[in-house]
């Protein structure tokens, strides 16, 4: 069951779905939250020339940023982050989705990381691309994607806080 803004306020209020920092009330949409863009960033190191996925992990290829502004080269890519810390209790999971009014313009959100699971305590990491042979500007505070909450049939035995592994340092 997918929660209406009724029953996204009802979570909030119950402690079931909490932000931090708290979102205002405008953020609550009739079937989403829409959340901000942080000011931290990765990006690829200019150095790498081939990503050996085998070989490689996320550390070795990218370097953190952290602007208020950022420009995507075209068709480039960059690593964001929420603004808000998500939590989401072991019965409810969450969606994020890019918002309709930057798709348009070819900005995509995510690419494969858009689960939020039960029991979930942290930032949404973004893989945010541009899809434009044009350069494109991001702004840290710009709400450029939503997310949608789910009830799931029964809480999880594994909460993602405690047992994900990227999840307990973020």
């Amino acid at each position: 069951m997918i929660l209406s803004d009724r029953d996204i306020r009802e979570f909030i209020r119950l402690g079931k779905i909490r932000f931090d920092p708290e979102i205002s009330d405008d953020q609550i949409g009739p079937g989403s939250v829409d959340l901000t863009l942080s000011n931290r960033f990765w990006k690829l190191r200019d150095d790498v020339k081939i990503i050996d996925l085998a070989g490689m992990a996320f550390g070795d290829i990218v370097e953190e940023i952290v602007a208020d502004e950022l420009i995507i080269p075209p068709h480039g890519l960059v690593i964001g982050m929420t603004r808000e810390r998500i939590y989401v209790d072991e019965d409810v999971c969450g969606w994020i989705e890019g918002r309709s009014r930057y798709a348009r313009m070819g900005l995509a959100i995510h690419s494969a990381s858009g689960f939020i699971h039960p029991g979930s305590c942290n930032h949404q990491i973004l893989e945010i691309s541009n899809l434009t042979p044009r350069p494109m500007k991001l702004r840290a505070g710009m709400r450029i994607l939503q997310i949608v909450f789910e009830l799931t049939r029964s809480r999880t035995t594994k909460p993602y806080k405690i047992h994900g592994v990227v999840a307990r340092d973020q």
